[in-house]
């Protein structure tokens, strides 16, 4: 049968080297022209933190990831771009028809920055060891689906992401272990000729066998022009190249996280704990971006119109 002109879901071909691959793409969402244009305008506006969901300034002093996070739930491009039928279609056939954005986070990359280091992310509890999602009992799935949209050209040398396929299926991390926050001494790690970091975190901390290295030879390295995304799991191991720093550009990644509304997001905590940081969730809510919430494990955060942000629902409606 013929997909509507407005159906993105990914084929039955697709999906199936989705599910032995872990990742789909690149696809493209915006013109290079039509994102350099809303992307320098948004940048100059993300700039007004006043209606940001975090707004302890002395808790994310220095903690720019938790700074990063979920800026679609006040700025009215990034709330468009998460919910835009070329991403959540896709995002549903993999998940099923109800979905849920949980986070969205800036990834960016200066001239002479370090890659970021390997890793894979099931509970995200990798950096507080506490769990930031938990799936239902039993489920042999875990994880979410990352959607890495390219803001600006992400090439090799300017750190664009690395994949191994296929290993999506297994952890090689515990993230019950705690690792180490040393911004200091942790974001710029030679590892195997490679300068790699991970926030402030060494992220071998978290090894389940210490003396295990990831197999780089069977790396790819996912190259985008701006304006294009790349769909796969977080248990996917992953990793991006150093900034070569031979061009001025920063290499800007925008990276929106979905789960099925089945899914507990930050079960039994009120606040985000991380880098160095921490947040109150009193204003975050997760969003609805398919089908329907016959759950009610999360709170929700809603607009009124298209083009606006999201505002979180009344305590009594959550």
């Amino acid at each position: 049968m013929t997909r509507p002109l407005t159906d993105f879901s990914l084929s039955r071909e697709e999906l199936a080297a989705f599910q032995q691959q872990g990742f789909a793409g690149p696809f493209t969402l915006y013109e290079p022209a039509e994102i350099k244009k809303a992307w320098g305008r948004t940048r100059l506006e993300l700039l007004d933190r006043s209606a940001a969901v975090y707004q302890d300034d002395a808790a994310i002093s220095g903690a720019t990831n938790i700074a990063n996070y979920d800026r679609h739930l006040d700025h009215g491009f990034l709330a468009e771009h998460i919910t835009r039928p070329e991403i959540v279609d896709r995002v549903a056939s993999i998940l099923g028809p109800d979905v849920l954005c949980w986070r969205t986070e800036f990834f960016p990359k200066y001239p002479g920055d370090e890659g970021t280091d390997w890793h894979q992310a099931d509970t995200f509890a990798n950096a507080s060891g506490t769990p930031q999602i938990q799936w239902p009992g039993g489920s042999d799935f875990g994880g979410t689906i990352t959607v890495w949209c390219a803001f600006s050209d992400a090439t090799v040398d300017m750190g664009c992401l690395q994949f191994i396929p296929g290993t999506h299926r297994s952890m090689n991390y515990d993230e019950t272990k705690r690792m180490h926050y040393d911004p200091d001494n942790n974001t710029a790690v030679e590892k195997d000729g490679t300068r790699r970091g991970f926030f402030g975190y060494d992220y071998r901390q978290l090894q389940i066998d210490p003396d295990w290295k990831p197999d780089e030879s069977q790396a790819v390295s996912m190259e985008m022009m701006a304006g294009q995304f790349i769909v796969f799991w977080s248990t996917l191991m992953h990793a991006s190249h150093p900034h070569a720093g031979k061009t001025k550009d920063m290499r800007m990644g925008f990276a929106s996280r979905y789960v099925p509304t089945s899914v507990q997001v930050y079960p039994g905590t009120s606040v985000i704990e991380e880098y160095g940081g921490r947040v109150s969730l009193e204003r975050y809510g997760t969003v609805l971006v398919s089908g329907a919430d016959e759950y009610g494990h999360n709170r929700r955060a809603e607009r009124t119109t298209r083009h606006q942000p999201f505002r979180r629902r009344p305590r009594n409606g959550s």
